[in-house]
């Protein structure tokens, strides 16, 4: 028998950082996002030899060891052991599991495409799928966001857990004590077709560490440092605008909002644009495009770029002559899948 899933990353179209703590448990945060092509797989083989092995060959990690009910953490596949350990302690009765699990992603960790956490999603689900657990879809993002937030005390939003969870569009609302509510948006077909041929991936060549730019954010929202919380509410209002202009087909509307969001975002933390982003903006809107903004925490990662359709292979060709990789997303509307080969 061999368990698989595949959980889609996303686009954070606005409202990104609002969807962390305290702001949110304070102010209220909003999101926008869509789900895309992109995917986190995990495959699980139950075995009788009982032993546990983690195998990332993206990463190029792996862990061996004598099944147990806690496996110790450290910083090498740190989500897969803390995912086992909540697993065995909260849904098999402490009883240690035996098998072979092996992950990989379409995206690095660090490009700002929410890679990590849809893992989670796609760890957790695997798991659901081979232990027969009844979680739904609310139940599966708010497991995967406390694994990560709470039992490995890794810093971040909410945003992410849900969306590949869900999946499609969804405009996603974040309260205290860790409550969310996720609208799914219905966008026309013809708006999506318009916005998908309208659309460019450029990754910077440059993973980022997105902890060090949310922690900073925490500190200025905890300070309430003006120009950082100014950012913030402008992004959760830019989320409300930019639902709006999808709902339309406004496509002029949708590109001043996402440069208007990137503006914004800038306000949250120092570390979210540098020289070379800088560069990479400037050189994009040189070259046909509408708007652009680094997608996730910021720092690196993947440049989201809307231009006009006609000017999209023109820009595709100038970008894949600059160091990095283009990608040519689509959207999916499903989210976490999981199956059984038997």
């Amino acid at each position: 028998m061999i368990i698989r899933s595949k959980a889609p990353l996303r686009l954070g179209l606005a409202g990104g950082g609002t969807d962390v703590s305290p702001y949110c448990d304070e102010y209220g945060g909003a999101v926008l996002n869509a789900t895309i092509n992109m995917y986190a797989y995990c495959s699980i083989e139950p075995t009788k030899d009982n032993r546990i092995e983690f195998i990332a060959p993206d990463r190029n990690e792996s862990f061996t060891d004598i099944s147990s009910t806690c496996i110790e953490i450290d910083n090498s596949l740190l989500l897969h052991k803390g995912i086992y350990n909540r697993i065995v302690k909260d849904f098999n009765k402490g009883k240690p599991l035996s098998f072979r699990m092996t992950t990989y992603a379409d995206a690095p960790a660090g490009s700002g495409l929410g890679s990590s956490s849809t893992m989670v999603v796609a760890i957790l689900k695997a798991y659901m799928e081979w232990l027969n657990l009844p979680l739904g879809d609310y139940d599966l993002a708010s497991l995967a966001y406390e694994i990560e937030r709470k039992d490995l005390n890794l810093s971040g939003g909410k945003q992410d857990q849900y969306a590949a969870t869900f999946g499609g569009f969804n405009f996603i609302e974040f309260f205290n004590e860790n409550r969310a509510i996720v609208n799914p948006l219905r966008i026309k077909n013809w708006i999506k077709n318009e916005v998908e041929n309208s659309l460019i991936l450029h990754y910077t060549g440059v993973s980022r560490e997105s902890a060090t730019i949310i922690d900073d954010q925490i500190k200025n929202t905890q300070a309430k440092a003006e120009k950082s919380l100014e950012g913030m509410h402008e992004l959760k209002l830019l989320a409300t605008e930019m639902k709006n202009a999808f709902l339309k087909g406004d496509f002029d509307e949708l590109a001043g909002c996402l440069n208007k969001s990137w503006e914004s975002k800038k306000k949250m933390s120092l570390s979210i644009s540098n020289p070379m982003i800088n560069d990479i903006y400037a050189f994009i809107m040189d070259n046909g495009g509408k708007a652009a903004k680094i997608s996730g925490a910021g720092g690196g990662g993947f440049m989201m770029i809307i231009c006009d359709p006609k000017e999209r292979y023109s820009l595709v060709e100038k970008l894949n002559k600059r160091k990095g990789k283009v990608i040519l997303p689509q959207f999916t509307e499903r989210g976490a899948q999981a199956w059984t080969l038997r």
